[in-house]
Formats: structure tokens, C-alpha cells, sequence
């Protein structure tokens, strides 16, 4: 008789010491779990064994990539109800050890192993980084994580950034605008900021696919230098901008920001780039971009951000993220990036958050992404098309419940005159197009 689901159902109550709030449907075709519920798929009995050998994050994470298991109802939904069970109680290894103290925990988890099969670990999928990484943030290292993340493929990125081909938080006008309208509202935004005026010259650091170097350049006339660790993205943007006619006023380099040398710049972007710079390295990368600055220059640093901790001393790095979208990136507190700014010399005019903005671009981005699956799936490979589509999404959620945050942190090198050259009221840029 058919009844894997049902097994799982209560085996998986009490490790977890809770209902699971999701439908089963295993293998064998059973089902079980709340009516009307989203349904979790388990597809195979080595999806177990990945949960079994990784509890937590990383093994559902692995089975996820995999195909051993789907979801069938809405995504984000499934992640919300799961979030509190797995995301939110992390793989502590006290907490494992507690919760096996108990016979019920001990006997379910061997009811686990039972239901597995083999008692093998399943080898991890093709996707996920597994290079030993003793030192991090070295330009090697940081080349190869970049790598990792970027060069997927500049025709999987098109499915899901649209036309725009920008990847970070757009700004939005009103929820229901279009993609397109919100990041060039956002690339007017972060020019209006540095206040960039024809002749000017702009380094934009971590330029992508070039299009911040397009946009101010031919919206506001100056010149700019756009530095990348991707391959693939520089050779996209070299190619838009010669067909914008725009090669003698934007240069894509393949550069690291620390071998930048031609300063000084009238001002400098980061945007989406200072994730991947690391707690360690941070001054250094803050007193880089000060070096690069004329004096009363403006950096507009756009950013993610965690929420502190209680104890800064556990925290621990996203283990999905790390081993499948973003390795060696480490989120920073907000009040941990202005102080490295300031330590480094500038003076922080400026902090504006939008994290609700970033809930509305991913959301976006996961509807492109679904909307044109199979091609995607047949650009990325299937692995990685599942990588983008649950980081995405999941990212979205954490948003919108303020686990997360984003901030665009205006800078200037203020002079020794202390003439910042800000205007009397801070926000004069406005809205684009308003003022």
C-alpha cells in the first residue's frame, strides 16, 4: 500500500517538532498534509538522504536543485510557510544535537533513514561551488566568484532583466509600472544623486552590462569608465555602447576596482558590487574609491544589508546563497557600511532606503523567468535556471518581511574648505523627473 507521504508527514512533525504546513506527494504517488495546502513534491527517495546528510538549508536546497524536489501551488507562498520551520531556525549544530536528545527525535530520524534507502550521501549538484576558498576577497578569488555568478550567459539574463539588462533594485514610480520604466527611473535617480553634469567623469564600478555607462553618458554628457570581473558581461557592454555611438565617451574595462589608476573622478557609482567586497576588505574598498575621488567628489554606494545581530560573532553566511548563487558575498549591517565610509574619509550625506522596491524588481524578475522557462532551462541548464527562480524568489520574501534591506548611500570627499557642495535641502533630486 502506497502510504510513503503519510510516513513522511509524521516523521517529519517530529523532528521538527511541528506540523509541516505543506502537502506531501512522495514517490510512490501518495499523498498526505492540510487540504488546499501547496504541495511539496518528493519526487525520489534520495531527496531524503540530501536532508538526512545536510539537515536544513543546504540539503533542501540541493534536492531543490537537483529535481528531487518541486513545489506545485504558488512558490512564494511554499517558502513563507516553510521559512519558519527551515530558513529561520538555521543549521546550528547545538540545536541538532539538542533536538536528538530526545528518543522521539532519535527514533524519527531513524524512520528517516529507514524511508532513504542507502545510507550514501548523494554527491552534491554540478551547480554548486565546491573549490576550497582559504582566502577570500583576493582578486583571484574574487574573479572566480564573479565569474560563477555572471558569466551564466548574457542571453539567460535578458529572459529575466528584460531590455534593461540593469540587475539591481529598480525604483518604482507605482506597482504596476513596467520593469523598464522602474530602472530607468532608478538610473536617473542614482545620476540626479552624484549630480553629473556634461564633461564630468564617471567611474561606475561593477558596471555590468553597461547600463548606467549608456545612460550617463548620453543623458548627461560625461564620460565614464566602467570596470568589471565578467568576461561576458564587458563584452555585452562594449557592444551596446558602440551601437548607442557612444565609444568616445564610455570604455568597458575588465578590471578590478583596487587596479583602477587613472583617477581622480568627479564621482564614482557602486551599484549592487559592494556585496562581494567582504567584511575584511571593506575599508580597503572604501579608502580605494576615496583615493579615486577629486575633492567634494560624490560616491552613491546602492547596497544590500542585513540586520545586525544580537551576538555579530554567529553570524553565519547564507549557506544556499553561498554554495549556488553568490559566493564569498556577505551582507553588512547598514550602520557597519556608513561607518567604514566615514572611516575611510568621506562624509555620508545621505541614506535612502527602498527594500520594498527590491520585492517589486524580483518578483518581476522571477515572472520573466517563468514566463520563458523552457528556453531558459535550455540557456542555463535546468540546475541553474531552479538555482535563480528559488534565490529569487525566496530573496523577494525576505524583503518584504524586513529581513533584508537595500540603501543607496550618498558620499562626498568633502575638501578641507568643508564646502561638501550638497544643496541646503538634501533630497532636491527628487523623484526622476521631479523635482
Amino acid at each position: 500500500m502506497a502510504d510513503a507521504a503519510q510516513r513522511l508527514q509524521g516523521l517529519f512533525a517530529q523532528v521538527l517538532d511541528a506540523p509541516l504546513p505543506v502537502r506531501i506527494r512522495a514517490w510512490d504517488g501518495s499523498q498526505a498534509g492540510p487540504p488546499g495546502a501547496p504541495t511539496l513534491v518528493v519526487r525520489n527517495r534520495r531527496a531524503l538522504r540530501r536532508l538526512l546528510w545536510k539537515p536544513g538549508e543546504l540539503g533542501l536546497a540541493r534536492a531543490w536543485v537537483a529535481g528531487d524536489l518541486d513545489i506545485e501551488g504558488d512558490l512564494y507562498t511554499t517558502l513563507d510557510l516553510l521559512s519558519g520551520l527551515i530558513w529561520e531556525r538555521g543549521e546550528d549544530a547545538r540545536t541538532l544535537a539538542q533536538a536528538l536528545r530526545d528518543p522521539e527525535v532519535r527514533a524519527a530520524v531513524r524512520g528517516l533513514v529507514r524511508l532513504a534507502g542507502s545510507p550514501l550521501p548523494p554527491a552534491p549538484p554540478r551547480e554548486e561551488t565546491r573549490a576550497p576558498r582559504r582566502h577570500l576577497h583576493t582578486k583571484r578569488t574574487d574573479r572566480r566568484a564573479i565569474s560563477h555568478h555572471y558569466d551564466v550567459g548574457n542571453d539567460f539574463y535578458e529572459i529575466v532583466l528584460g531590455p534593461s539588462m540593469v540587475y539591481s533594485c529598480a525604483y518604482w514610480p507605482a506597482p504596476d509600472a513596467t520593469l523598464e520604466q522602474a530602472q530607468h527611473d532608478k538610473l536617473e535617480l542614482v545620476c540626479r544623486k552624484l549630480d553629473l553634469k556634461p564633461g564630468q567623469r564617471l567611474l561606475d564600478v561593477g558596471c555590468g552590462w553597461g547600463s548606467l555607462a549608456v545612460h550617463a553618458a548620453r543623458e548627461h554628457g560625461v564620460s565614464v569608465v566602467g570596470v568589471t570581473l565578467s568576461q561576458e558581461q564587458a563584452a555585452y557592454a562594449r557592444k551596446r555602447v558602440a551601437d548607442a555611438g557612444l565609444t568616445d565617451k564610455v570604455e568597458i574595462r575588465v578590471q578590478d576596482y583596487r587596479d583602477v589608476r587613472d583617477g581622480p573622478y568627479d564621482a564614482i557609482s557602486s551599484i549592487g558590487m559592494a556585496e562581494h567586497v567582504g567584511a575584511d576588505r571593506y575599508l580597503e574598498y572604501a579608502a580605494d574609491l576615496y583615493g579615486l575621488l577629486k575633492p567634494g567628489g560624490r560616491l552613491l554606494n546602492h547596497q544590500i544589508a542585513r540586520r545586525p545581530q544580537r551576538d555579530e560573532t554567529a553570524y553565519r553566511v547564507d549557506a544556499f546563497i553561498d554554495s549556488y548563487v553568490f559566493p564569498d558575498g556577505e551582507l553588512q549591517p547598514l550602520g557597519s557600511t556608513v561607518t567604514q565610509l566615514e572611516r575611510a574619509g568621506f562624509e555620508v550625506r545621505d541614506v535612502e532606503s527602498i527594500r520594498e522596491h527590491y520585492a517589486l524588481t524580483l518578483r518581476r524578475w522571477v515572472s520573466r523567468l517563468e514566463a520563458d522557462w523552457t528556453r531558459a532551462a535550455q540557456l542555463a541548464g535546468p540546475g541553474r535556471a531552479r538555482v535563480w527562480r528559488l534565490y529569487m524568489a525566496a530573496s523577494a520574501l525576505a524583503f518584504e518581511r524586513n529581513r533584508i534591506g537595500v540603501n543607496q548611500v550618498l558620499a562626498v570627499r568633502t575638501p578641507e574648505s568643508g564646502a561638501s557642495g550638497m544643496p541646503l535641502r538634501a533630497r532636491t533630486w527628487g523623484a526622476p523627473g521631479r523635482d
